[in-house]
């Protein structure tokens, strides 16, 4: 008998236990080559898995909702009907099975992105038959908001349905769409600066005396940090004048420039003069990467974070930077986010100033040289160089850096020509 195990994948470099969010296929299925078995939520993401060969899936060996380490079996494929009524009469096996005649993987997953086309095709009915194929977070909203899922039309990897559709049908606006949210008087624009406009997320709901379990997303979170306690990291900070920033922002958020876009390309320029403050710590040496890559942070509504990479942020433009941004976040709130799109970062931006936070320490990543916290823009009365008093709108940011790699006075540096681009010359980041 042709027997096929299916196991736990590595959906990343760093993934070491995989959740199953959901089976798509039952035990007696059909199952064709390169077609979706299962959904599996990684330290990052949740992405389709699909299989090399085409049969019958014969078992399922963990159910939906269990946890299993990488390379681990999970299921069961058989080749024919035969086969499979062989199987199922000797009941699912508790284990693979030691005769198997071959061995084959599950394939690489592939999630399926999300553009924005001028004109975009519907998508495919969120369902098989009379099954709705549904994220487990999509079906508990439409719980709560008493949402039919039939019927809907998904907008997840093939046609599942997420929680921003249920939103949608609920007449909600989706978590994914962005707002600005500045700190300080409401008719100043990009009060905050923010580096990322999400809303704040929502605490699940919790009884007193609960002990709430950690998310896959967030025990990864708790494994970087206790990493980067091994790193000798410290901290410099700066006040950065933003009068035209603002001014600046103000004349191109009409044309779909975000805030975001803004500090990303002006870290990324900045970068470009100092390469160290972009480089990293390996046993080898300093490791200078080939791209400047600006992580950014962004909190997610079910606890954790994840950081969206703008690519070569230095050699977009800033409307492509605006673009991207907008469809990074709207896939990271989805779990549709490529291992490249999350992982690659070469320097990350971090904010608080959208909750009216005016200064923090950010922790420094692993297998990255340096993060910049930013606080809220604000109004300041300073002294200026003809000891004359005025008014400006001031931000503070503070560099945590890796001292292996970048010395103070690289992070100094680096500090001082960033805030000279932002305060003099914004409007070069449009060139």
């Amino acid at each position: 008998m042709a027997t096929f195990e299916i196991f736990m994948p590595a959906l990343s470099s760093t993934m070491t236990e995989g959740k199953i969010v959901e089976w798509l296929k039952q035990p007696g299925d059909r199952v064709e080559r390169g077609e979706s078995v299962l959904v599996v939520e990684s330290d990052k993401a949740d992405m389709d898995v699909e299989s090399f060969e085409a049969g019958f899936l014969g078992a399922v060996l963990l159910p939906a909702g269990s946890s299993a380490p990488v390379g681990d079996t999970i299921g069961l494929v058989v080749e024919t009907e035969a086969e499979l009524q062989e199987l199922q009469a000797k009941g699912a096996p508790a284990a693979a099975p030691a005769v198997a005649a071959a061995v084959v993987p599950v394939a690489a997953p592939v999630p399926v992105a999300v553009e924005t086309p001028a004109a975009p095709a519907a998508p495919a009915p969120a369902g098989d038959g009379n099954r709705v194929v549904a994220s487990p977070r999509a079906r508990k909203l439409a719980q709560q908001l008493g949402v039919r899922l039939e019927g809907l039309q998904g907008s997840g990897p093939h046609g599942r349905l997420v929680a921003a559709d249920v939103e949608k049908a609920a007449g909600r606006t989706p978590a994914g769409t962005l707002t600005a949210a500045p700190t300080a008087a409401p008719a100043a624009p990009a009060a905050a600066a923010p580096a990322f406009t999400t809303p704040a997320p929502s605490a699940p709901p919790v009884a007193p005396g609960e002990t709430l379990p950690f998310t896959t997303l967030q025990q990864a979170v708790n494994r970087n940090m206790i990493a980067s306690l091994a790193t000798p990291s410290y901290r410099v900070g700066y006040t950065i004048t933003t009068d035209k920033l603002d001014a600046f922002y103000k004349q191109v958020k009409a044309k779909g420039v975000t805030m975001t876009a803004l500090l990303a390309k002006a870290v990324a320029l900045t970068l470009v003069r100092h390469p160290r403050v972009n480089a990293a710590y390996s046993d080898a040496g300093i490791s200078f990467p080939s791209a400047i890559n600006v992580a950014v942070a962004v909190a997610m509504e079910d606890g954790g974070l994840l950081t969206p990479v703008l690519a070569q942020a230095d050699r977009a433009d800033l409307y492509s930077l605006s673009r991207s941004w907008a469809d990074l976040v709207a896939r990271a709130r989805t779990k549709q986010l490529k291992p490249e799109e999350y992982s690659t970062g070469t320097f990350t931006l971090s904010n608080l100033g959208m909750f009216g936070v005016d200064r923090f320490d950010a922790i420094l990543p692993p297998g990255t040289g340096a993060i910049l916290a930013v606080g809220g823009s604000r109004p300041v009365v300073v002294a200026n160089a003809d000891g004359s008093i005025a008014v400006k709108r001031q931000m503070q940011v503070n560099l945590t850096a890796d001292h292996r790699v970048i010395y103070g006075a690289d992070a100094a540096s680096f500090l001082k020509d960033l805030a000279d681009l932002i305060a003099n010359r914004p409007e070069s980041l449009a060139l």
